[in-house]
């Protein structure tokens, strides 16, 4: 899978990493303390208990069948973006899988559980987008991937991402074992919209065409800058696909 290239507006989410530097050794196992209540502290909420393995392969197929596709959702959760591509796949009736950075599923709380409310996944794109982080130490490797897991399931209100997704596709065999470990299905793509660059409406449309053959997860993009090719795109390919009998689906878990 080709990495992704310029990508300058993730350098304003690295400094908000460092913040979460102390969880590289942490689980995804959180636990809310409820506030006091009439002067007295109430107990501490159940943790959720911890998500069974998964295989540690890298995804692409769909659980929706031979004929289906999955349409995968990244870089956000976005105030301004995320809630027109919501609109578009309610239009059409379509659930997607939407891989969140951390730090944005933590600024942003209530665009994640919009998200979980109308029945889409979450996939966990580590706390910065590093699309170097296979070249760092593993220790560096656990923090962007739990710390990620920790905000997006704080986020959600307790609702876990299904799998993982690195950035550019910087996998490394420790970060598939980890994920998996922590029940997220390491999840790759098939047919790269190409939408980040900005090509217009028409190219993104006919790149996904031209490319569907490759495979059944699509990639497209929520934040990261003006989505609104993205937002016009989607409501072109979900139709044609439609009328192409395709079946929309989540990947294989």
């Amino acid at each position: 899978m080709a990495r992704h290239g310029g990508r300058g507006w993730y350098g304003r989410v690295v400094a908000a990493a460092v913040g979460v530097t102390a969880v590289a050794a942490a689980t995804s196992v959180w636990t809310a303390q409820a506030g006091s209540v009439g002067g007295h502290q109430a107990s501490a909420r159940p943790a959720p208990p911890k998500a069974a393995p998964v295989s540690a392969t890298i995804v692409h197929a769909s659980d929706a069948g031979a004929h289906a596709v999955n349409i995968t959702i990244d870089d956000g959760p976005d105030p301004a973006w995320t809630p027109q591509v919501l609109q578009v796949l309610r239009d059409y009736g379509v659930k997607a899988t939407f891989c969140m950075v951390g730090t944005q599923a933590q600024a942003h709380p209530d665009m994640v559980r919009q998200v979980v409310a109308a029945g889409h996944r979450l996939c966990d794109h580590t706390v910065s987008h590093d699309t170097a982080m296979d070249k760092k130490s593993q220790a560096y490797q656990s923090q962007q991937i739990l710390g990620a897991e920790r905000q997006i399931t704080k986020a959600s209100g307790g609702v876990r991402p299904m799998y993982y997704r690195a950035p550019g596709g910087a996998f490394t065999p420790y970060s598939r074992n980890l994920a998996a470990s922590h029940g997220m299905r390491p999840l790759g793509w098939n047919v790269d919209s190409k939408d980040f660059e900005r090509p217009g409406t028409d190219a993104i449309v006919a790149t996904v065409k031209r490319e569907l053959p490759n495979g059944p997860t699509l990639l497209f993009h929520d934040a990261g800058g003006d989505r609104s090719q993205t937002v016009a795109a989607l409501r072109i390919l979900l139709p044609w696909l439609k009328q192409q009998g395709y079946s929309f689906g989540f990947p294989v878990r």
